[in-house]
């Protein structure tokens, strides 16, 4: 076959492709690539940095899965500073932790990132980051944050909280973050805990006894939907409502992100859109 009648060919094959209306959507930054090439689908202010509320949770999630010989099953205590940091914040997003129970690093990433517990994010923080005390060993874990996102190439993105809680200065875009979500879900235990539902965990106490917590409902409504996978929401006075998302259906993969959709029912439009767009384009 020659060149031109190869390059006819593609031309040809490419056309469907093509016409397929791109969608509008609500958030003010949107973003779609291939999950298996990482060719970019769709893209709505990109680059632009915003706040990312609990979708930083991702990055917390990936420091610590990237851990040299981690054992999922290794036990953290709750400490104190967990709980005060709870009121000093005004109560955010809880995984319903309790001082003195040990927890594994399982059980965990599951409070974290289907309930978006912040308290289980710090406490992944402390146990993971270096220092004698816990400020010093949660601020070389946001350290290791900033790492990473610098070696994945997400340009546009700082983070100064392990949880999302902006400092002044947590902000990503939803390219960035997209980037991100496709790396992070390369982790067989990643990917498994943020497609689940539900999860029950029992937790040690001070005495030794179980406690049963009660179930850990996972915050992605969408799950299960036209293939989605996960991977974490986001909401915040500020942020307003963010989504990262992964969808897989009849080999197609697409992952994405929305950053600052006006509700949570307008998010979930967007990104119902976002994926049947996806799957048209590749198919």
């Amino acid at each position: 076959m020659t060149t031109g009648a190869m390059l006819a060919t593609g031309a040809l094959t490419a056309a469907p492709a093509q016409a397929v209306t791109a969608p509008t959507i609500t958030a003010k930054g949107g973003f779609l690539m291939n999950g298996a090439t990482g060719a970019t689908l769709f893209a709505k202010s990109a680059d632009t940095k915003r706040l990312t509320a609990s979708t930083t949770k991702i990055m917390t999630a990936k420091v610590v899965l990237s851990q040299s010989n981690l054992n999922l099953d290794t036990k953290v205590t709750i400490r104190k500073e967990v709980s005060d940091y709870m009121v000093a914040k005004g109560y955010p997003s809880t995984a319903n932790l309790i001082v003195g129970d040990k927890v594994t690093v399982r059980q965990l990433l599951h409070g974290m990132l289907l309930k978006s517990g912040c308290d289980a994010a710090m406490a992944l923080a402390d146990k993971f980051g270096s220092g004698s005390t816990v400020n010093a060993r949660v601020k070389s874990f946001i350290g290791k944050m900033n790492t990473t996102a610098k070696n994945l190439g997400m340009k546009n993105t700082h983070f100064d909280s392990f949880d999302g809680i902006s400092n002044g200065s947590n902000h990503s875009t939803p390219r960035d973050l997209t980037k991100l979500a496709r790396s992070a879900m390369k982790n067989s235990t990643f990917k498994t805990v943020v497609k689940t539902k539900s999860y029950t965990a029992k937790t040690i106490t001070k005495t030794g006894s179980v406690r049963t917590m009660a179930p850990w409902k996972n915050t992605n409504l969408l799950l299960g939907w036209n293939g989605t996978l996960g991977v974490k929401t986001g909401s915040g006075t500020e942020a307003k409502y963010c989504l990262v998302f992964a969808a897989t259906k009849n080999g197609e993969s697409v992952i994405g992100a929305v950053l600052t959709a006006p509700s949570e029912a307008k998010r979930t439009e967007d990104v119902k859109k976002l994926i049947n767009y996806g799957y048209a384009r590749i198919s």
